[in-house]
């Protein structure tokens, strides 16, 4: 399993993939926070990082199925999944190696975004900011990172087109992130079934684990998600 993982990190990181996706991450969420009208945090007034942490996942939706389409459809496009069943491998195996690469290449993509931090307590007034909000909201992004990963890497595994993954994957994340918040404001949804309807979708979540305060709900919601769709990646592996 981490003979796959390694091989997987060394082919992010062998060619342009990896760094491009720490740089693009960065360069997008500096100009929102930084310099674009209206979205920089000096017109906000306020030395807090929830604009970064309102961007951030939209902008993860579409990096993180680019990073991941090529993982499993390239691997039946070129054939070589077939030597990997030769293995003394497990089709779990397989996939939580490639998963955990996936979840490696996206802590290097978050931990640069750590010097925001600095910068927002730099600019404070006070010199002080609320470390426990911050803490919170990036152990949701990163739960929602690795919620993305599965969904995408899920996604790979059915189609040995690079392209049409990452549009299922984008789709499918939008679905679980925003789809059922949507879904929760038609008039349809009262008496309750909003509100019930808005918890299955990541967002609720999402926001919630940003506040602060580590539910143990969210966790185990977070958690049942990627179990869900690493289940399902495995399954279909199954019948290839």
């Amino acid at each position: 399993m981490w003979s796959i993982c390694k091989k997987e990190l060394q082919q992010f990181f062998s060619n342009l993939t990896g760094y491009i996706a720490i740089i693009l991450f960065l360069i997008v969420n500096g100009l929102f926070l930084f310099v674009l009208k209206d979205s920089n945090i000096f017109d906000f007034g306020y030395a807090t990082l929830d604009k970064f942490f309102e961007l951030a996942p939209w902008i993860l939706l579409f990096l993180i199925p680019a990073l991941t389409m090529r993982t499993l459809s390239d691997e039946f496009k070129g054939g070589t999944f077939e030597i990997l069943q030769t293995k003394p491998l497990t089709k779990w195996q397989i996939v939580l190696g490639k998963y955990f690469s996936i979840l490696i290449v996206l802590l290097f993509v978050i931990l640069p975004t750590f010097i925001y931090i600095f910068t927002i307590k730099k600019l404070s007034v006070q010199g002080t900011i609320d470390g426990g909000g911050i803490t919170g909201s990036y152990i949701g992004l990163f739960f929602l990172a690795a919620v993305f990963a599965a969904i995408s890497l899920c996604c790979s595994g059915f189609t040995n087109n690079a392209v049409v993954a990452f549009l299922i994957s984008v789709f499918g994340c939008l679905v679980l992130f925003f789809g059922f918040n949507a879904l929760s404001k038609l008039s349809f949804f009262t008496n309750g079934l909003d509100y019930y309807t808005e918890m299955l979708g990541i967002d609720f979540h999402y926001r919630s684990i940003s506040r602060g305060v580590l539910d143990s709900r969210d966790v185990i919601y977070f958690s049942s998600v990627i179990f869900l769709f690493l289940l399902i990646t495995v399954k279909n592996l199954h019948k290839k």
